[in-house]
């Protein structure tokens, strides 16, 4: 077994002079970090006073399922021969908050539209999202489904 270490730094933004001395009285605003890459401003979701211009952790764990999904499945096609050429997804994730305040999210459905070039190929470009979200490391790491509802294009 082989162990991979991540590294992230966050730092809180929104001390606007009182620190957290009452609940209004404080930005949700941060910073996400990691050593040699751009910064990624962070704040809550305005549903929790945070600023709708920056980035949300649960925007974050979304694209994280998006992306990783992304990665394995254009690994699989590589692999089967099947040339991608076009990759988009407008994943939707649902969390539900509970009557004490916290919550959880109940879903995600990632809806990939992939363009490849092979007619022939359309069958095992659909079958291989199956196989993608088997070994996604973040859609293994999260006790909700990740459902995923994909479309195959022909490029023209």
């Amino acid at each position: 077994m082989k162990h991979h270490h991540y590294k992230t730094t966050i730092e809180w933004t929104g001390n606007k002079g009182s620190g957290t001395s009452n609940y209004r009285d404080y930005e949700r605003s941060h910073t996400i970090s990691v050593e040699n890459k751009p910064v990624i401003e962070g704040s809550s979701d305005p549903a929790f006073r945070g600023d709708k211009t920056k980035y949300n952790p649960e925007e974050m764990l979304l694209s994280s399922l998006s992306s990783c999904h992304m990665l394995w499945y254009l690994h699989f096609c590589s692999e089967a021969g099947i040339i991608v050429t076009g990759y988009i997804d407008s994943a939707i994730g649902t969390m539900e908050e509970t009557a004490n305040g916290s919550g959880h999210f109940t879903e995600a459905i990632l809806n990939p539209v992939v363009t490849i070039t092979d007619e022939k190929q359309i069958k095992k470009a659909e079958e291989l999202h199956e196989k993608a979200n088997q070994f996604c490391f973040i859609a293994n790491s999260v006790n909700f489904p990740v459902k995923h509802i994909p479309k195959v294009l022909i490029k023209k």
